[in-house]
């Protein structure tokens, strides 16, 4: 089992009606989807005005309680299916905080038709692989199987989320497993200052807290609240059962019905609403002169999945891109900011990151730095993010855009990535945005689009700031702050 911090994703769009610079043009998409691209800033259509040849159809069918089918045949041999489920973290309080990533650890424990022993031989014995991970927003559990084997693939799945026995002895025993898990966690560097950077970020609210929760709830939660979080959240509305390899829409559609048509309508009540999270720009600092490097974040607040705005940041995103030591290119490089990195041997290693949840996100940068290179590293970091507001130019944009679509393309390698990008699309857009589609807005973003929506989003906004390790020559914040606006030399 894997625990899935939310990451940013290459393939966000607005669903229906694009907005911004995408609001005029309407032409057709190779599915057949109603598309809208603005006017004058429109480079090309091309990708999106013709058919894609060789590109299998995402069908999409909607059962009466609500689960919907997707899927994508492509005539393999094996197939990936899994059940994408709109429940994370982010929908715990206080008090029931790791449950949700409690309960994923339950789904593989056992059910009342088949023993964790029984499950754990059935699937080897298909010569399958079962797997699931939790993030703030999506609980997920897919399947990796011939596709002769999708009926009992899908029943295993059913089986998992509707039956586990929940027994107390197998809750005691995943209760040290996740303890253990947190102990391992917290030795990798970057996860710990991602999950000190939402706390900041979100202070008091849903998305400031872990995903497997603290040490004292992993230690007091119980089957009733594993069963309470079911209850509450796995309903046919919230549930994507999505598929890709060689699959045939119909037979899973029929899979569908007979294994979730009935059970999950019995579920009742109002689905909860998505608790609102508010930003606020601050920092968090732990000083320990005893770690060998300083390890730091720096975000400001970004957009949803299906704001308009998503793909002009990740455009920005891409062109500060990411560096190590161990690249080779030098002064070579595309990136400014790796280009100066290099150059002045500021850092280890540094990752930008676009991060996005339904209603805000976080934009930035993550480092990895010696102690006494931390100010000049922050320094033209935040010198790099004023030059994207003012003065970044058409060729640079250019090279993004080029590399974002080839980064997009290369993440749809297989049956399982192609999987994941259904289940998530069809939870955050409730459709598969086509392709065509992602490319001819992504042409549509130029230097002048890219300005304004840095300028929109870093220009003299507030921070929030994590930092772990020797950190004494970090900056204080009202500095970081001030250099938002502008940097002196």
């Amino acid at each position: 089992m894997a625990v899935a911090v939310a990451r940013a994703v290459l393939l966000p769009a607005a669903r229906g009606r694009l907005t911004g610079f995408a609001e005029r043009l309407r032409v057709r998409g190779a599915a057949g989807q109603s598309l809208y691209f603005g006017g004058n800033r429109l480079r090309s259509t091309q990708a999106a005005t013709h058919v894609v040849l060789n590109v299998p159809e995402t069908r999409v069918t909607c059962l009466e309680n609500g689960l919907r089918v997707a899927s994508e045949d492509s005539g393999l041999s094996t197939c990936t299916v899994g059940l994408w489920i709109d429940a994370g973290s982010r929908y715990e309080n206080e008090k029931n905080n790791g449950t949700a990533h409690f309960l994923e650890h339950m789904a593989f424990k056992g059910t009342k038709k088949r023993s964790q022993l029984d499950l754990e031989l059935e699937i080897e014995n298909m010569g399958a692989h079962l797997n699931a991970y939790t993030s703030r927003e999506q609980t997920v559990y897919y399947a990796k199987a011939f596709s002769k084997d999708l009926p009992r693939a899908v029943e295993i799945l059913a089986d998992i989320i509707q039956n586990s026995t929940l027994g107390e002895a197998e809750i005691e025993r995943e209760r040290g497993v996740i303890l253990r898990e947190m102990q391992e966690v917290e030795t990798n560097l970057q996860e710990v200052v991602f999950d000190y950077l939402h706390a900041t970020a979100y202070q008091n609210t849903a998305l400031g807290r872990t995903i497997l929760g603290p040490t004292e709830n992993i230690k007091s939660i119980n089957r009733k609240d594993l069963v309470d979080y079911i209850t509450t959240h796995y309903k046919g509305p919230r549930i994507v059962l999505a598929a890709a390899g060689g699959v045939s829409h119909d037979e899973l559609l029929e899979l569908a019905k007979f294994h979730f048509g009935d059970s999950l309508s019995t579920h009742t009540g109002e689905i909860p609403a998505l608790p609102p999270c508010r930003f606020t720009g601050s920092e968090i600092r732990v000083r320990d002169d005893k770690m060998p490097l300083a390890h730091l974040a720096i975000a400001v607040e970004a957009v949803g999945w299906a704001h308009p705005d998503t793909i002009s940041l990740m455009v920005a995103n891409t062109l500060i891109g990411n560096w190590d030591r161990s690249f080779g290119g030098g002064m070579n490089l595309s990136s400014k900011l790796a280009q100066l990195t290099c150059h002045g041997n500021l850092c280890h290693s540094f990752q930008s990151f676009n991060t996005s949840y339904t209603d805000t996100g976080l934009w930035g940068l993550y480092m990895v730095c010696e102690p006494a290179t931390i100010a000049d590293m922050l320094h033209i970091v935040q010198k790099e993010w004023m030059r994207l507001c003012t003065s970044v130019t058409e060729s640079e944009v250019a090279r993004a855009k080029n590399l974002l679509k080839t980064n997009m393309l290369l993440q749809l390698d297989g049956s399982t990535p192609i999987c994941e990008d259904i289940g998530r699309q069809m939870l955050c857009y409730n459709r598969r945005i086509p392709i065509p589609e992602l490319e001819a807005r992504i042409d549509a973003v130029d230097a002048e689009v890219v300005r304004e929506a840095c300028t929109k989003y870093i220009y003299d906004k507030s921070p929030a700031v994590a930092a772990v390790g020797p950190i004494e020559q970090l900056p204080d914040f009202n500095r970081i702050r001030s250099n938002m606006c502008w940097l002196r030399d």
